[in-house]
């Protein structure tokens, strides 16, 4: 994914984005000036109530004080809120429209102000006014393909530039807060070990493991004896999983598999899934859910570690078409804890028996990440991302860092058991 340098104030010199790559950040939308002015209107108002500190190129400012938002070009700023909302708030960004000495702390105050940016009324009409999710963003078998592939086969090179060395992309946990850099690699081991000893994964289980990522938590169990079976769609995921067990040759077994969860087989001990599930799709949460309960052996256990939000927020966005998805994770949706409880105990023979939260622990993996990025430009550059590509991966890792500072966010540990069965082999449920 290669294209210009990003879009800046208009006699800048800098080249905005190339259209042909980025069209729909290169080009600021047409709006008509009532639209556009209205905009404008909503943007100061809710400025107003906000703890944050806009500055316009004339010197003005609005707001109540706090973290700055430097609007370099206001008109297609408020263009792009206009036509597109969110989505525009973050191609703006991309464009170079608005800058921020301190990009999370400002989109922290914006994410713990979610549910009031907009004003009731407004929130009522909300179908009316917000983009739906492409169809082509249905997280069915030949979708789910192509949705992994347009963020995980990007590079392995680009993820190992900020990653720790077992590559877990995914919430570690660490000792205490705020993180070290040097530590995240031990971290990122204690959470996949946490994960393993809420599965009950020792010498001898079966384990199927969803979502491979870079093979590490597949490697350590498979260093605990354990029998794995682990499956992906990314080809680039696979490749690099399967080169690291063949040099690691653990005591265990390791199956790499390119294939989608609907297409497992077997019966397994336990099954693991980091961060999978929202990936999944709302529309396919039951049948993930579904797949878990059919492949358990009895006794056996699920441990998934899920990205969740608060379930109101959920069921008011579920169908809603995001910056996320646009740029980052298409076909994306994250679930909220009572979401996956409800399911389970509707559809499957699974109930969760345990949630553990650490969203602090996110908040500094990504910092963590968004740094090393930052200060990677160079390389990052002459891998063949453009300045576009890094500014909309930096608003990313920001965006998602002020998810989890504000609290909006959460990732959670979450253990799913059958019960018991009663004696002639009948669930007690």
């Amino acid at each position: 994914m290669t294209a210009s340098a990003p879009g800046a104030p208009p006699g800048s010199g800098t080249r905005r984005p190339d259209p042909e790559r980025w069209p729909d950040v290169a080009e600021v939308p047409r709006c008509g000036r009532a639209r556009a002015a209205l905009a404008q209107s909503f943007v100061r108002r809710a400025v107003a109530r906000l703890p944050l500190c806009v500055t316009l190129p004339d010197g003005r400012t609005w707001g109540r004080g706090g973290p700055r938002l430097e609007l370099r070009d206001p008109v297609a700023f408020h263009r792009r809120i206009a036509v597109d909302g969110l989505i525009g708030f973050g191609e703006s960004y991309q464009a170079g429209e608005w800058e921020a000495p301190d990009l999370v702390a400002v989109l922290t105050v914006l994410a713990a102000e979610v549910r009031t940016l907009v004003p009731q009324p407004l929130q009522r009409l909300r179908g009316m006014y917000v983009r739906r999710r492409p169809a082509a963003q249905r997280n069915t078998t030949r979708g789910a393909r192509d949705n992994i592939h347009r963020h995980y086969d990007l590079s392995n090179d680009l993820f190992a530039s900020f990653l720790d060395p077992g590559m877990s992309y995914s919430a570690a946990v660490f000792r205490t807060l705020p993180a070290n850099p040097s530590h995240l690699w031990a971290a990122q081991q204690r959470k996949v070990d946490r994960l393993l000893d809420l599965a009950g994964v020792g010498p001898g289980s079966r384990l199927l493991e969803i979502g491979t990522g870079w093979g590490e938590l597949a490697l350590r169990a498979a260093e605990r004896g354990a029998e794995v079976v682990t499956i992906t769609l990314s080809e680039e995921q696979r490749r690099y999983a399967q080169r690291r067990v063949a040099e690691a040759d653990p005591p265990g077994r390791v199956d790499v598999l390119l294939r989608d969860y609907r297409e497992v087989t077997g019966h397994y001990d336990a099954i693991v899934s980091v961060e999978m599930i929202e990936a999944v799709g709302a529309e396919f949460w039951p049948e993930f859910l579904r797949v878990l309960d059919r492949r358990l052996a009895p006794d056996g256990r699920v441990a998934l570690q899920a990205i969740t939000m608060p379930h109101d927020r959920m069921l008011a966005t579920r169908d809603t078409y995001t910056w996320i998805q646009k740029y980052v994770f298409p076909g994306g949706m994250l679930p909220s804890e009572e979401a996956v409880a409800r399911i389970s105990a509707e559809r499957t023979s699974l109930r969760l028996t345990r949630s553990d939260g650490f969203g602090p622990h996110y908040a500094e993996t990504l910092r963590l990440w968004r740094e090393r990025f930052t200060a990677r430009t160079r390389h990052v550059r002459r891998l063949g991302f453009d300045e576009t590509f890094q500014r909309m991966w930096t608003f990313y890792l920001g965006y998602s860092e002020a998810g989890f500072r504000s609290g909006y966010l959460d990732v959670r540990q979450l253990l799913l058991e059958k019960p018991p069965l009663q004696e002639g082999g009948e669930s007690s449920t």
